[in-house]
């Protein structure tokens, strides 16, 4: 059998390489390269296999994939992407990282081969919300990253971020192809357990489904006319008296995480990364036009739109949270503690409450139950739940309901809520009828996965590959030295 199943997790890691050319990277198998010395090597190098915290930029050729060109400084740009998407980067190394860029370098080369068409727009955009993700994470300004990075000017530096994210949309596309219209039968899934031998057999943890009823305490309509209000005072006095919006965002907004840019966002048509509302009205301006007061789900904005570029819109806002008084929050609190008592009493169902009564539409509607984003049903394994999820309902019996317990809301302001768990079922050894629709996905990996494993070694012998020797002594595991 092609492929040994410990366990459901390494399988789901496996996959994971598969989909997302970016959530891939810890779990890949590292690559290895055709060597071809130059014509006058110079002395060899030893290559620093560790990620330090500052940049570490050498001039010079890496490597060569195809028609594409792997700079000593692109491991470099490589974490400083990574670090903008908020990846870990612990145990990690730059052989690591550097293997990830060929192997993204042989998908683009084909990708572009096959006639495989990105948007450029798309691109842009995705490098913009990085770089504002980064320079939130980090706090830094843009000119202490430039120094930080040595690059010359804010171009260079998104020019660079562009052909990295260029490249590995490219991969990602490439990869997509190869994998459409792969299917597995029900014959094939049967025949995928029946090779795996018993003491092999995949253990599934255990699973549950968890329920849960928000209660949110409502906002007075003082309060909300008052954030209201505000906004429209910080617009009157832009306009009417040149006051600077980027000044206002700085002292009063409450989107912490765009002050240091100044409350800028860069919105593209067909990238939804903001919410329905915002995006509507922000769509609806005219060049250097102010909003009128937007409600979403995280409070009150006025929204400024600075620049139109084609399908990109740079605009900047200001955030108001309405605050919730004393008295709102003890109401909601003793509503949920009475919605609780006639669950426990036995006058209504979790799910009827849920329906009747929650405040969380994602939920209400399923009579409470959270569905879980990787499968898109109720069902979670216990091992891969939420850590803040986890710690809500370690203790619960199953059909148990909570005590209330406090959260905390996308706005920030207090929420209370009562969790619920049923349908456990205990960790267990793969059973094929009890399991099928798991074992069908597995097979399914598999299959999926040799048909990557086909098409890579495949192109590694079709391509011309060159790595300089710096690199050389990176342990890679498979044969791009053409052996």
């Amino acid at each position: 059998m092609l492929l040994k199943i410990n366990n459901l997790k390494s399988t789901i890691s496996r996959m994971r390489h598969i989909f997302t050319v970016l959530a891939i990277l810890f779990s890949v198998a590292i690559q290895a390269q055709e060597i071809i010395e130059d014509e006058a090597p110079a002395a060899q190098k030893k290559v620093d296999t560790t990620l330090t915290s500052g940049a570490q930029k050498i001039d010079g050729v890496a490597a060569v994939v195809g028609e594409y060109v792997i700079l000593d400084s692109d491991v470099d740009a490589n974490i400083i992407q990574l670090k903008a998407q908020g990846a870990s980067l612990d145990g990690v190394t730059r052989c690591q990282l550097f293997g990830k860029l060929m192997e993204d370098k042989l998908y683009a080369h084909h990708a572009v081969q096959d006639s495989i068409v990105v948007s450029d727009a798309e691109i842009r955009s995705n490098v913009d919300y990085q770089l504002q993700q980064f320079l939130a994470q980090s706090g830094k300004t843009m000119e202490e990253l430039l120094e930080l990075y040595s690059h010359p000017n804010e171009k260079a530096f998104r020019d660079e971020m562009y052909e990295i994210n260029k490249s590995q949309k490219l991969a990602s596309e490439m990869q997509k192809k190869i994998l459409d219209g792969i299917e597995i039968t029900p014959e094939e899934t049967r025949q995928f357990f029946n090779q795996i031998p018993k003491d092999e057999r995949p253990t599934f943890g255990t699973e549950l489904k968890v329920s849960q009823i928000v209660i949110e305490p409502k906002i007075s309509e003082e309060e909300n006319q008052r954030v209201i209000n505000q906004l429209k005072e910080f617009k009157a006095d832009v306009i009417e008296n040149g006051a600077n919006f980027r000044s206002k965002v700085v002292l009063y907004s409450d989107d912490k995480a765009s002050i240091p840019q100044g409350g800028m966002y860069t919105l593209n048509r067909k990238q939804p990364r903001m919410v329905k509302e915002f995006r509507e009205v922000a769509f609806s301006l005219q060049e250097g036009e102010i909003s009128d007061p937007v409600k979403t789900e995280y409070g009150y904005h006025i929204i400024y739109l600075e620049k139109i570029r084609g399908q990109e819109f740079d605009v900047r806002h200001i955030l108001l949270i309405p605050k919730v008084s004393d008295a709102a929050v003890a109401e909601a609190r003793e509503r949920l503690m009475n919605i609780r008592q006639r669950i426990v009493d036995g006058d209504i169902s979790f799910a009827d409450a849920a329906r009747e009564s929650s405040d969380e539409k994602e939920t209400r509607s399923e009579g409470g139950f959270l569905i879980n984003p990787e499968t898109q049903d109720y069902n979670f394994e216990l091992t891969k739940i939420d850590p803040e999820v986890y710690g809500q309902i370690q203790d619960l019996k199953e059909g148990d309901v909570s005590l209330v317990l406090t959260d905390q809301g996308r706005s920030g302001n207090v929420k209370f809520k009562i969790m619920m768990v049923s349908d456990r079922v205990e960790e267990h050894v793969a059973d094929y009828a009890r399991d099928y629709l798991k074992i069908k996905e597995l097979a399914l990996n598999e299959k999926r996965i040799r048909a990557i494993d086909k098409w890579q070694n495949e192109k590694i012998m079709d391509t011309y590959i060159k790595i300089n020797n710096e690199y050389r002594d990176c342990e890679f595991s498979s044969n791009w030295l053409k052996q």
